[in-house]
């Protein structure tokens, strides 16, 4: 395989597995973040109940594994190239997620808009690479030609 199409692959998915580790590494203040972005719809209130009853935790650390492994096993999944296609789908949509409940740029003024934009920008190119693995797939170059 072409050494520098796995080294793009794992460049490309390091940021994940990293930010994966830690929001793992420190659950309570992934959860206070992610707490400060999403509230529970009203539909879903009694379901969300029911699971902070039955795992004792919030429905924000709950997100907090989720997304946390969900970036590790989808940055590994890349990484080694293992159901590629998927894992940079998935990657990309909660990506994309992200652009939209963290770094709405849009609906900020002053400083925290510039930064958002960036993050926001960077998130979009993080998304096109991620599509290139959708289309790609688990792609292997051909051997090379022997020539007669």
């Amino acid at each position: 395989m072409n050494i520098l199409f796995v080294v793009a692959r794992v460049l490309l998915v390091l940021i994940f597995i990293i930010s994966g580790a830690e929001k793992l590494l420190d659950l309570t203040a992934t959860a206070q973040q992610i707490g400060g972005y999403v509230t529970v719809p009203d539909a879903l209130s009694g379901y969300a109940t029911q699971l902070q009853q039955a795992t004792g935790m919030t429905v924000a650390q709950l997100l907090a594994i989720v997304i946390g492994v969900v970036e590790i096993a989808g940055g590994l999944l890349i990484a080694f190239n293992i159901a590629t296609r998927t894992a940079a789908a998935v990657l990309a949509i909660f990506t994309l997620l992200t652009i939209v409940y963290v770094h709405n740029f849009w609906a900020m003024t002053g400083a925290p808009r510039a930064d958002n934009m960036i993050h926001a920008l960077k998130n979009l190119s993080m998304i096109g690479g991620l599509l290139t693995y959708v289309v790609l797939g688990s792609w292997r170059p051909a051997p090379p030609r022997q020539q007669i």
